[in-house]
Parts: C-alpha cells; sequence; structure tokens
C-alpha cells in the first residue's frame, strides 16, 4: 500500500529566512516555523500552551519569492512533505537522523 507523505504548516516565522545558491544557480531558501496549541489542563483548569520549531527548505523560484518578501515574524502558511536527513557525528562516529 502506498502512503501519503504531506505536512501543512501554519505558523510565525522566527526570522528572515537564510538565502544559499546551489552550484548550478537555484536559490535555497532556509527558515524556522513556529506553530503553538493551546489547551485546558483537566486537573487544574489552567490554560497550557506548547511551541514546535519547524526547521524549513524551499528550492527554486519559490524559495527567491520566500527571500524577498517573508521576514521574522511573518504569517505563513506551508505545504510540502516531510523529508529525512541523515548525517555522521563527527565525534561518536554515530548516524544521526533529523
Amino acid at each position: 500500500m502506498r502512503g501519503v507523505n504531506k505536512v501543512i504548516l501554519v505558523g510565525t516565522l522566527g526570522r528572515d529566512p537564510e538565502m544559499k545558491y546551489a552550484a548550478n544557480g537555484n536559490a535555497i531558501a532556509t527558515f524556522s516555523v513556529a506553530t503553538s496549541e493551546q489547551w485546558n489542563d483537566k486537573s487544574t483548569g489552567q490554560k497550557q500552551e506548547k511551541t514546535e520549531w519547524h526547521r524549513v527548505v524551499i528550492f527554486g523560484k519559490l524559495a527567491e519569492i520566500a527571500g524577498q518578501y517573508l521576514t521574522e515574524g511573518s504569517q505563513v502558511y506551508l505545504e510540502g512533505k516531510l523529508q529525512t536527513r541523515k548525517w555522521q557525528d563527527q565525534n561518536t562516529g554515530q548516524d544521526r537522523y533529523s
């Protein structure tokens, strides 16, 4: 059975996008988006809040537009997919994932 890898984030930029360009000239924009959820604690009735930070990378023309128009504090709606990255820890030699 095939799966679905789709993510929708609605949140706030933590800082201006970091712009880089690949060797072929394609733009790469990297930034973090905060999403928050609130709820009332059932035992105390107090309001609780949790914020998650999401690292976002976009490419090409869309990255150029993001670099031009998005700034820290911008409210954004994003659709994309999750992609896991693997690297080797220089200190321990262990494989790491993010």
